[in-house]
């Protein structure tokens, strides 16, 4: 069975964001997959890794849980708006806390790194308020795509991760929205299934 971990990194629970999540769940589990959710911002944790590396904090319940339902996945899908070109404070604050030497990766006294969520693939889906796909891919380079797909998702060993765009979100009236949260159900769908499903943007 298909076990796939939903992740929320948007603060709002009333968002679109919020939306996207739970179509893809309800979807997925039509499917037959087997899904958990993790809405970041209802979690209970400091975002801020006070020490850096140099002293290790210790993690709260909600991010204990947290790591073992992302551990427990065989499917990731990590949904987040796109704030100043990156992700919103809180779902950063959750990759410094959580994703932690010895949890996500580990490195050999030669500086190697290894990803320890192997064996795991992922998907992105990302929301812009104001930034077009072709602006965001030719004028900022995709640099929040970068930074969780290739800085985070990949370096801790997640393969095979599809990214969708939607925006900007100001041009989509309802009825818009409405045909998102049917390609979203679709996709999850795919995923469940295992079928390859294309990047899909809206246009």
């Amino acid at each position: 069975m298909k076990k796939i971990i939903v992740v929320n990194g948007h603060p709002d629970r009333e968002s679109f964001n919020s939306a996207i999540a739970q179509t893809y769940i309800q979807s997925a589990q039509e499917a037959g997959a087997e899904v958990r959710y993790l809405a970041i911002g209802e979690l209970d944790f400091n975002p801020n890794l006070q020490f850096g590396y140099r002293k290790r904090m210790e993690l709260e319940p909600d991010l204990v849980k947290a790591l073992e339902d992302i551990h427990w996945s065989n499917h990731q899908v990590w949904i987040h708006p796109m704030w100043w070109l990156g992700m919103p404070a809180i779902m950063k604050g959750f990759f410094d806390r959580a994703f932690l030497p010895g949890l996500t990766f580990k490195s050999n006294k030669n500086g190697i790194s290894e990803g320890l969520l192997q064996n795991k693939t992922g998907r992105i889906i990302t929301t812009a308020g104001d930034v077009s796909l072709d602006s965001y891919e030719k004028n900022y380079g995709s640099s929040g795509l970068i930074q969780l797909k290739t800085g985070i998702l990949e370096y801790c060993g997640i393969s095979d991760i599809e990214n969708n765009f939607i925006g900007p979100l100001y041009e989509l009236d309802e009825n818009d929205h409405l045909n998102w949260l049917i390609k979203i159900a679709n996709l999850a769908k795919m995923d469940t299934e295992n079928k390859a499903a294309e990047n899909l943007y809206y246009s």
